[in-house]
Parts: structure tokens; C-alpha cells; sequence
């Protein structure tokens, strides 16, 4: 019933397909999940105000000392838009993309107060602390969606390992690890016309420095987040453009950097974590045999978390 209401009400069709493309199709801020007699529709109203007001004062904003310009002809991108401070870039890409803006449109904030992770969870980022930002997509199709954040962190992994003192591992779904900390995370929105995808929000979060009591990683000391920049669009947009399963060269990538790699773990299953397959999902050997999951966090056992378990 939900997931019609969304349809109905947010241009969000349903999908009968696999369930990790249900759960990237039926994301959305958590004020749209209410019915529309509560606080949705001024929720929605005040950010778009939000959003307009700030695409104003954001014309006169720096990024590392670049302006929104430069950084569109350094990226190769049609246009950027930069924030001093934002609730989610997330938010912006949406009503962009509403308004028709072009693939290739680049937020970024220098801090937000609302970053979005998965399962709902919020997050707040102090400003210059890292890269914040949403690429706006459009791709011809939706067939890849199910392996799409993989694929992105994949993508991303190598690049940032020019940046990094050890080498970035992945965590299934969307984490990029150092050292057994979180270094990054990414997060893929859709909207849909009904039956056709109309746009990706393709969101990422990248710890420059590592906030006193927090046990995450950072990159290197001295790293500039314009060359991160440099390095990281492009990978995203060729992932976002490759179509199909994951191939055997990515699962192969993947098991070099795979982070829970023979590691016990209690979530999505209980067992030893056996890698993905071109599906995306995760394989896990259990007592009853190995099993493959599409959905959930996984969460290593104890004595396997080097620090950090759930996957935020």
C-alpha cells in the first residue's frame, strides 16, 4: 500500500523486480512517506524556498578557493552549484532535477546538517571536514540500479587511493574502508515518470579529517578536496554510464578490496561472508548452506568489526 501511495502522490513507481531495486526505487526524504493532511507539503514547500533562496546567495560561494565556474570547467560538468551550509545536497538534486536540470550537475556543500545515510540514518558534517556532494544523473535505463552503488564504489576506491596512506577497501553495500574505518559511504535516490527512470541522485560522503572522538578514517594530510574532486567525478559518471551486471573484472576488483572477505558476520545471515556475486548481492556461507542477500546492512560479528560493524 505504500509503496502506491508513493507512486501516486511522488512520481515513484513501484517495482516488481528484484528487491534491491525496490529499495533504491522507494527512497525518499522521510517526510514524503507521510500521508499529505501532515507536515509533507510545507516541509517540501519550505525547502524548495530553501533551495531558491540559497541558489542566490551560493553564486558568491568558494570551494577550496574555486568558484562554482571554475570547478564545472575543471570537472568537465555543465554546471556546479556550491553551498556554505545545507540540511542534504540530496534535497537540492531533487528539486533540480524536477526543474529539468542536466546530467552532470554537481552539488556541493561545504558542511550539512541533514546528510542522508541508508536505512533513514541522519548525520551532520562540520564544515571544510570532507567532500559532500550529489551528482545529478540521468541514464537511458534502470537495469543496472541493483549493482549501481557497488559499481560507484568501485569506481571510487582506486581513485582515492592516491590520496590515502593504506589502501581503501569496500564493505557491502556502499562503504569505502581505511585501516578498518569508515572512510566514505555512498548513496543512490531515484525518481521515476511511471514506468520511466527521469533522474539519479548519486550522493557521497568523503572524511577529509577524522573529528576528535570519532573512530572513523581520513585521507592523507595536505590531500585538497578539489583534486579528490578531480579524480572521483569521472569514475562516478562512467560508472553510472555502464550498463549490465557486475563482470567477472569487477567481481574480481571487488574480491581484492572486499573488507568482510571470510569474516564471520550476524547480519544479513549468520555465517562466514563468501564475497557477491554479479547480482550484487552478498554471499554467505551458513550452517544450511550458502545464501544470497540483496538487502539489509551487513553487520560483522564482534571479535570480526576492526572497530566498526553496521554499515552506515
Amino acid at each position: 500500500m505504500r509503496g502506491k501511495w508513493l507512486a501516486r502522490h511522488h512520481r515513484a513507481a513501484p517495482t516488481r523486480h528484484a528487491p534491491q531495486l525496490w529499495r533504491i526505487r522507494r527512497i525518499s526524504c522521510a517526510a514524503w512517506r507521510r500521508r499529505p493532511d501532515c507536515r509533507c507539503t510545507r516541509r517540501v514547500t519550505r525547502l524548495r524556498s530553501i533551495v531558491n533562496a540559497s541558489e542566490t546567495s551560493a553564486a558568491d560561494s568558494l570551494y577550496d578557493g574555486q568558484s562554482a565556474e571554475s570547478l564545472a570547467v575543471l570537472l568537465s560538468l555543465p554546471r556546479v552549484i556550491i553551498f556554505d551550509d545545507l540540511p542534504s545536497t540530496l534535497d537540492v538534486a531533487h528539486d533540480l532535477g524536477e526543474k529539468g536540470a542536466e546530467a552532470g550537475t554537481l552539488i556541493l556543500a561545504d558542511a550539512q546538517s541533514a546528510g542522508r545515510g541508508r536505512m533513514g540514518r541522519v548525520w551532520r558534517s562540520d564544515p571544510g571536514a570532507g567532500i559532500w556532494l550529489t551528482l545529478l544523473e540521468r541514464p537511458a535505463g534502470d537495469e543496472s540500479l541493483g549493482v549501481l552503488a557497488l559499481r560507484l564504489a568501485l569506481a571510487v576506491a582506486p581513485a582515492l587511493d592516491a590520496f590515502s596512506v593504506d589502501p581503501v577497501a569496500l564493505k557491502w553495500p556502499n562503504d569505502l574502508y581505511v585501516a578498518g574505518r569508515k572512510l566514505a559511504g555512498i548513496l543512490i535516490e531515484a525518481r521515476w515518470h511511471g514506468p520511466r527512470l527521469d533522474w539519479l541522485a548519486v550522493g557521497a560522503g568523503i572524511n577529509m579529517r577524522v573529528p576528535d572522538g570519532l573512530e572513523v578514517a581520513g585521507l592523507a594530510d595536505g590531500t585538497d578536496r578539489v583534486s579528490v574532486l578531480r579524480a572521483i567525478i569521472p569514475a562516478l559518471r562512467t560508472a553510472v554510464a555502464t550498463r549490465g551486471l557486475l563482470t567477472r573484472e569487477e567481481l574480481r576488483r571487488y574480491a581484492l578490496r572486499d573488507f568482510a572477505a571470510r569474516r564471520r558476520c550476524t547480519s544479513p545471515a549468520e555465517g562466514i561472508v563468501a564475497g557477491i556475486d554479479a547480482a550484487g548481492s552478498l554471499l554467505v556461507d551458513t550452517a544450511q548452506g550458502r545464501t544470497a542477500s540483496r538487502a539489509g546492512s551487513l553487520i560483522l560479528a564482534p571479535t570480526d568489526t576492526h572497530s566498526l560493524g553496521d554499515s552506515a
